[in-house]
């Protein structure tokens, strides 16, 4: 380990059994604690899921007693929040909160707890979102009010960053590119090479607008009426299946286009390399890591030229099109004519060799190291940061933090930061742990949390 020990509380509505883009905290989260970090998680409850649990390695998950309440998100509480994340910081001895996710209440809400009781906090943002439209107008607002307090930013592409600094205000020297990885000991071509007489084209995605679903819809009749031998397998669920499924009925597709319905994590690998193209048509997208996991199969890649996805995988191993039917159905005709030169065992390599989560951890110690030098700011300092969010949010934004900093000051006179127990050290690495991801070591029922 390069530096210091650091103890790490990553937060986020999306987590484990809700999986997508929700990897990025789980493995780096693993790769952190074989550095040497101590790492925690906290989430709401799923379903039945709720307490504490041990994950692989000893990652430590705590499910708090929130429900989601609209696409995974908690409902905002303000400072219902404060009383347990207090007694979780203390209790594990955090010295760094890392929210994820910009659409993630829970993540906001610590944030700007965190801020209050004087932790340092690193962001990560995996998302874009645009200015014009009602819910990123104040999307945006919030995200400018919760990171005038972080000391340091982190996003998955040179695109969504620009995008972070333009919609938040962020110093642009305070926000650093690390890019999403792959676990390419999962994600294995096919040990035998498929033949072309019947080209596979693999969709896996959440079947929405921002996806590009209605896209898929006018592209797959185009492609299969001009190559007889194209196939489609499509794997996902979302509002948008019902269009799918209509498009197939009404050009007698059947055969030709197969819908699986939710894949599984540990199952798209299977998925993938049943085929030999992957076709990505999303609307906006700040990296997908699902191309990544393609590419790492040893499929070829034809994918909307969008946000950060140019920056993703060398010329060579993709093809880009613009977000429109037309254009996409010429990424796939040149990609059909590119197959017989592509070598899936090579792409797997050199996957294994441009994106590793062993090097995405190394590259966020380094952020935590600067935000744990950044000095120390009373609350008059931070309220001047605040008052220039806008004229009217500015001095709402004040309000809100001087009602924080005395709720915190209340908290600590009702409980005591000496009631509080600390967790004791356990090192994990000589526990022999029979536990894969998502499987429960151990569940506690926490007091506080009830």
């Amino acid at each position: 380990m390069s530096g210091p020990m650091h103890r790490i509380l990553m937060v986020s509505d999306f987590f484990y059994p809700n999986f997508g883009g929700e990897n990025h905290i789980y493995y780096l989260s693993q790769c952190l604690l074989k550095l040497g970090h101590r790492v925690v998680v906290l989430t709401h409850a799923y379903g039945n899921r709720r307490g504490v649990r041990y994950m692989a390695s000893g990652l430590k998950v705590y499910y708090i007693p929130w429900r989601p309440f609209l696409m995974q998100n908690t409902l905002p509480t303000f400072y219902g929040m404060l009383p347990i994340l207090r007694t979780i910081l203390i209790r594990e001895k955090i010295s760094l909160v890392h929210g994820h996710q910009a659409f993630s209440t829970l993540c906001h809400e610590a944030l700007m707890h965190a801020c209050t009781m004087g932790y340092k906090v690193v962001f990560t943002d995996h998302s874009l979102y645009g200015f014009s439209d009602v819910g990123s107008v104040h999307m945006n607002k919030v995200l400018q009010f919760t990171l005038a307090d972080v000391n340091q930013a982190i996003c998955v592409s040179h695109t969504s960053k620009e995008n972070t600094v333009l919609r938040s205000g962020l110093p642009p020297q305070k926000v650093f590119v690390i890019p999403n990885a792959v676990d390419t000991a999962m994600f294995k071509p096919a040990t035998c090479r498929l033949n072309y007489d019947k080209i596979i084209i693999v969709v896996v995605s959440r079947l929405v607008y921002r996806k590009g679903a209605d896209l898929l819809v006018e592209v797959i009749p185009e492609v299969c009426r001009l190559c007889p031998n194209v196939h489609f397998i499509i794997g996902g669920e979302g509002p948008k299946r019902v269009r799918l499924e209509e498009m197939r009925e009404k050009h007698s597709l059947q055969d030709r286009v197969e819908m699986l319905g939710a894949v599984p994590h540990a199952q798209v690998q299977s998925v993938l390399i049943s085929g030999h193209i992957f076709l990505n048509s999303s609307l906006t997208e700040a990296f997908c890591i699902v191309i990544l996991e393609a590419a790492s199969c040893g499929l070829f890649t034809v994918s909307t030229r969008v946000g950060g996805v140019p920056e993703v995988l060398p010329d060579d191993m993709v093809v880009l099109a613009e977000p429109v039917p037309s254009s996409m159905v010429r990424a796939i005709k040149k990609a059909i004519h590119m197959l017989p030169n592509i070598d899936p065992q090579k792409m797997h390599l050199r996957m294994k060799e441009l994106y590793s989560w062993h090097d995405v951890a190394r590259r966020t110690e380094v952020v935590y190291d600067r935000a744990l030098k950044c000095t120390d700011e009373n609350l008059l300092e931070r309220l001047s940061r605040f008052l220039t969010c806008g004229a009217w949010a500015g001095k709402l934004f004040c309000l809100v933090m001087i009602i924080y900093f005395l709720l915190w000051h209340l908290l600590k006179l009702w409980q005591p930061t000496e009631d509080i127990e600390e967790v004791p050290d356990i090192k994990h690495s000589s526990i022999k742990m029979k536990v894969c991801l998502g499987t429960p070591m151990k569940t506690n029922k926490l007091p506080s949390l009830e």
